[in-house]
């Protein structure tokens, strides 16, 4: 491999965090999140600022994880009171305010210049590729565990009815803050792998469009679908770089790619999947 497939991958791994992340709070738990991208902030500028203090790099990481968790518990708890597009809203506040202190802060975070001269992580190129498509399983293996577990369970029983949940003895605002500290600690690790790669990190890789983006990876590949929102994350990295006429119009593209799964695919690509996979098998039984 190139370093340029070598970048590729890495950011296909990274990006697969950080929809995997989203997939745990909206996916799973039914709560509606349009300020993810602050959470990537948050763990990127930790990172960062970790990095240039000195601390080795596995500890910058565990900090940006820890950081963006703190801060989406504090989004969790705001989560109790409001549903539905009064918490899509919330969370997307909550994105507008992270880049507006970042942008204001000169001094620690660099304002409108972002920060510079990241120290590397400390692993070569092709090293630090399989550095970060190792935590991408490992994130893809909580998922699934997650998924199929209790707790799992009890997220499906939110996002299908926070009353009944509650009625039947789910402790709703437990699961809910959980759901936000895993999915927000794992949006602050994607953010540290990204610091670290790229070295060099400014408010706008942080902004609404890339909350949306990250959205339409978990909407593509199919909501609450571990599988599918790791396709729909490959699937929205690599799909600009293999079409560069269309780059300059991503987020329509993102839009049309958004509108029609939601009309014609509404379980994205791993609801394709399985009717494929249902048909094949019925096909084989057929006489």
């Amino acid at each position: 491999m190139g370093i340029y497939e070598i970048s590729l991958a890495t950011v296909v791994g990274i990006n697969v965090i950080l929809a995997l992340g989203l997939n745990l709070i909206t996916g799973f738990c039914g709560q509606i999140s349009l300020g993810h991208a602050a959470f990537y902030g948050i763990g990127a500028y930790t990172t960062a600022l970790a990095a240039q203090s000195g601390v080795p790099g596995l500890v910058s990481l565990a900090a940006a994880m820890f950081a963006a968790a703190a801060i989406g518990v504090v989004v969790g708890l705001a989560s109790l009171r409001v549903r539905h597009d009064f918490l899509a809203i919330t969370t997307m506040g909550v994105g507008f305010l992270f880049l507006g202190i970042v942008r204001q802060e000169d001094r620690w975070l660099g304002g409108e210049l972002g920060i510079s001269a990241i120290p590397a992580f400390g692993l070569s190129k092709p090293g630090y590729l399989l550095f970060v498509l190792l935590l991408a399983l490992l994130t893809a293996m909580l998922s699934g565990y997650i998924n199929r577990s209790w707790m799992g369970f009890a997220f499906e029983a939110v996002a299908d009815d926070e009353d009944t949940a509650r009625v039947v003895g789910v402790d709703v605002a437990a699961y809910k803050l959980a759901a936000f500290s895993l999915g927000t600690a794992l949006a602050g690790l994607a953010g540290g792998l990204y610091a670290y790669f790229t070295r060099f990190i400014v408010p706008d890789d942080f902004g609404f469009i890339t909350s949306i983006s990250i959205l339409s990876m978990v909407a593509v590949g199919g909501i609450g679908s571990t599988t599918g929102v790791i396709l729909g994350a490959g699937l929205l990295t690599l799909m600009p770089e293999f079409f560069r006429f269309i780059s300059d119009y991503k987020l329509l593209v993102y839009g049309v790619l958004l509108f029609a799964v939601m009309r014609f695919a509404p379980e994205g690509l791993a609801g394709v999947g399985r009717s494929w996979l249902a048909r094949w098998r019925l096909g084989r039984r057929a006489p």
